[in-house]
């Protein structure tokens, strides 16, 4: 097995600001998921360089986890990949890896690392109200652009980046292509799309169909009990309806009897046809505006 590469080597375990120890970022599954399912890809890290990096923002110091072809000289594509509300556990590292396998800079960052370890909980609800329902989205927004001027500084060519993300991160995905410009592809997977607007939530992404700076592409599944097919055509329709073009560039898959969650291959959820025509999409999606 490859040796991997840690930009903070002695950051295999640490503690999280509430004292519990913190496994190094992308290493190991969240307690909440476990067991983890015999499926669960594991993509090889040889040929990559891998692991932990600290991303500034502000006076903050940033955790996230960072894959990339090793080796080239060349300034690559890059990629946001925004993690479901587990944080940042083998799974997303293991997609970032599948990304530098096709010659991009992928970076997972840790978003909720300033409220808790998301790792750390192992009942859902109480990891959602003590940790991820206290994530401001004006502080998620300006952690992806701290990602986006860290790569730009560390090998990645931010005039072609995309992002993708999982339901929590599938609506920060909406949200992020409307909030920064630079944004040139996106893929949206089973993301919220409508809500109750909160002082930390205050938007949705259908409220933002007309600030969309690159066309999204959204991969939702046709039985998440979470996301009603309601929501899809209400989103859609907007698109379509919008003046703006990125907004009428955008597209949703839907895929008849798959759940919620349907590419997390180390769940129950996971739907390997799904799973597999999904990322085929999101790959050319990326192609076909210039993220590649």
């Amino acid at each position: 097995m490859a040796t991997t590469e840690l930009d903070r080597p002695a950051a295999t375990i640490d503690l999280d600001r509430r004292g519990f120890v913190r496994a190094a970022v992308g290493s190991g599954f969240a307690a909440a998921v476990l067991p983890v399912t015999a499926q669960a890809i594991r993509t090889d890290s040889a040929g990559l360089t891998v692991g932990e990096v600290t991303i500034g923002v502000g006076d903050f110091k940033m955790p996230a986890y960072r894959a990339m072809p090793a080796g080239r000289a060349d300034a690559l594509p890059v990629v946001l990949v925004v993690s479901e509300i587990f944080g940042v556990h083998e799974y997303i590292a293991d997609v970032a890896r599948r990304f530098a396998r096709l010659g991009y800079l992928a970076i997972a960052p840790e978003l909720f690392v300033r409220q808790g370890d998301a790792q750390s909980y192992g009942e859902i609800g109480k990891l959602v109200a003590e940790v991820i329902a206290k994530v401001p989205d004006a502080q998620v927004m300006g952690d992806l652009d701290a990602c986006t001027a860290w790569a730009a500084a560390n090998g990645g060519d931010t005039g072609r980046l995309a992002i993708t993300g999982f339901c929590w991160g599938g609506r920060i995905t909406w949200l992020y292509t409307a909030h920064n410009p630079a944004v040139q592809a996106a893929v949206a997977w089973y993301g919220q799309l409508l809500g109750a607007p909160n002082a930390l939530k205050p938007t949705n992404p259908i409220d933002l169909v007309d600030k969309l700076h690159a066309p999204v592409l959204g991969l939702y599944g046709g039985e998440d009990t979470g996301i009603p097919l309601a929501a899809v055509e209400q989103m859609k329709a907007a698109l379509a309806g919008s003046a703006n073009a990125a907004a009428r560039q955008s597209r949703f898959v839907v895929y008849p009897g798959a759940p919620h969650a349907f590419h997390a291959d180390y769940r129950p959820s996971y739907r390997k046809d799904a799973a597999e025509d999904g990322w085929k999409r999101c790959v050319a999606w990326f192609k076909a505006h210039g993220v590649a």
